[in-house]
């Protein structure tokens, strides 16, 4: 009988955009019982363990899966089938919930799979040239207490464009693994000072969803912010004229009841969102670079360009869980 690290687990990898092929290669080392396969259309879904959604251009991706049925069957799998599923940068950002700081030129906004009740802020680091090395800390341990301390080294972070978590749901069950302190780019800090206006407005920042803060005008010195537009409340005039049927006027009462009620749990929702706090001389913040919740596991840095498969190893392991408990 196999034991439980020799059972054979297949992993696929979106391959829409990024570096898919850099997970392959890491995933196949990490463990010789992995294999992987890349995935670019639904049928290619079927008979995966776990899927890794890599790093590259979100909003690249999400047009292209959009417009080929993929979107629609990944969240089936991550959010519906519970597919172990792990986002890494581009990937993190894609099962958030909320996104701020999204790409401007995207008129209907960023395509997010979701599954994740984070808020995220896109580029939170700066734009490419920005990209960086950071320790940062490592998966949760997998092995026996001799190897503990060689698994807790610090894991070489390498942040491209990447994203960062403000904000978790705390009533919903996400483990925070791992932290970083760093200031955001001259972009993110704007999206965040906007984010923070908005809140503390209690405005419904929950629902805003993706939003880009700066208005590109046509001079390129005008930078404006964009307002989500808010839907004008429903009234009742107590004087209506006589041609409004009673039924009409009993839809609109349950309208407005309906309305009122959103708007209460919008508050409710708002008051959850707690942005860390920003240091008075640089700026800086402690936000979150890696996150599990039951099947979804994400990390803002790219593992998968380092020579370390520490965390791709723990997702390997995740997978096999996975598996064993779908088999018994």
């Amino acid at each position: 009988m196999l034991s439980f690290h020799e059972k054979k687990v297949k992993i696929g990898v979106l391959a829409l955009q990024g570096a898919f092929e850099e997970h392959q290669s890491c995933l196949e080392a990490s463990d010789k019982h992995c294999t992987t396969v890349q995935v670019r259309t639904v049928a290619e879904l079927e008979g995966l363990d776990g899927i890794v959604f890599p790093g590259g251009e979100s909003t690249a991706m999400g047009l292209i899966g959009t417009s080929n049925g993929m979107w629609d069957a990944l969240k089936e799998k991550v959010i519906g089938s519970k597919l172990p599923t792990w986002g890494t940068c581009a990937g993190m950002i894609l099962l958030a919930e909320r996104c701020v700081g999204a790409s401007a030129v995207i008129q209907d906004g960023q395509s997010l799979i979701g599954g994740l009740n984070v808020l995220v802020c896109r580029n939170y680091f700066g734009s490419q040239i920005s990209s960086f090395e950071m320790e940062t800390p490592p998966p949760p341990s997998l092995s026996s207490d001799n190897e503990a301390a060689e698994e807790s080294a610090p894991f070489p972070g390498v942040f491209i464009r990447a994203p960062a978590i403000l904000s978790v749901d705390q009533n919903d069950d996400i483990e925070i693994l791992g932290k970083v302190v760093a200031t955001p780019c001259r972009q993110a800090a704007v999206v965040l000072r906007e984010l923070e206006r908005k809140i503390e407005a209690g405005e419904n920042v929950v629902q805003m969803g993706v939003v880009d803060a700066l208005d590109r005008k046509s001079h390129p010195h005008q930078i404006g912010y964009i307002d989500v537009k808010k839907e004008p409340a429903t009234t009742i005039n107590s004087t209506a004229s006589e041609n409004v049927s009673a039924n009409r006027a009993e839809e609109e009462k349950k309208d407005v009841t309906i309305l009122e009620e959103e708007q209460q749990e919008q508050k409710q929702n708002t008051s959850n969102i707690q942005l860390p706090g920003a240091s008075d001389s640089t700026n800086a913040r402690e936000v979150i670079c890696a996150v599990r919740k039951q099947n979804i596991l994400c990390t803002a840095f790219h593992p998968e360009i380092t020579s370390d498969t520490r965390w791709h190893s723990y997702f390997v392991n995740m997978v096999r869980e996975d598996s064993v408990r779908r088999s018994n």
